[in-house]
């Protein structure tokens, strides 16, 4: 079952079913499920009744988050237990979120980020934004800058971390202080998930600010798509 944040633009859904029908693809026999934790339905607690109730014994929990911030160690456990307590007993693994585990990049994530700039173009520049939802929570703003190093360290070009809300930069802010440093043309890598609002004013923004290009959200890239399997079979026991 994959745990999207959810949102109110219909796009974001949309976008967490194809990565949804991907590993389905992916997995031929496996059942895969979407749910939300906000705006759109089903809910995870919901989803993991339904699996209980068809007869299911096993479920694995994969949270489409890049940090492990408030909702994957509040929200996402809270919606397990809640299935676990009013449904039919079910065996449930919850994996790591797709942005740092125990500190490491993996190596999938870079690879989709990098298609994602590779697709938006130009193919060439010298420095690099990586725009992320946001967060207060420090060490999760802390995994971003893990990204944003290994992924400029890729391209060998600096690379700074912008939000689109919760903490400072933005992401205007970030590439107009590239260029004042002298960067010609900034590429923006998209830290999300799937287009919407905030991905939205990101391009905007970014635009506005100079940038020479913004990447397109990871939606069902062929290396999430592989980071999600892995991080299944990676899950602990339930």
């Amino acid at each position: 079952m994959l745990v999207a944040h959810g949102s109110r633009d219909p796009r974001a859904a949309a976008a967490t079913r194809a990565l949804a029908r991907a590993v389905a693809a992916a997995r031929p026999g496996t059942p895969v499920r979407a749910s939300w934790l906000d705006h759109t339905d089903p809910g995870p607690t919901a989803v993991l009744r339904s699996l209980a109730a068809a007869g299911h014994a096993r479920a694995v929990v994969v949270p489409l988050l890049f940090t492990a911030a408030y909702h994957r160690r509040v929200d996402v456990p809270a919606a397990v237990a809640a299935a676990r307590e009013s449904g039919p007993p079910l065996a449930v693994r919850v994996c790591d979120v797709l942005g740092p585990a125990d500190g490491v990049v993996d190596p999938g994530l870079l690879a989709g980020l990098r298609r994602r700039l590779t697709e938006a173009g130009p193919r060439t520049f010298d420095a690099l934004v990586l725009a992320a939802a946001g967060t207060r929570d420090a060490p999760a703003r802390a995994s971003v800058g893990r990204v944003a190093a290994a992924l400029g360290a890729a391209y060998g070009v600096p690379c700074r971390v912008s939000y689109a809300s919760a903490a400072p930069p933005a992401v205007g802010a970030a590439v107009a202080r590239l260029r004042a440093a002298g960067a010609r043309r900034v590429a923006v890598s998209a830290y999300f998930l799937a287009p919407g609002l905030f991905h939205d004013a990101v391009v905007a923004d970014a635009l506005a600010a100079g940038a020479a290009t913004v990447a397109a959200p990871l939606t069902d890239a062929p290396e999430l798509v592989d980071l999600v399997l892995r991080r299944v079979a990676a899950a602990p026991p339930a």
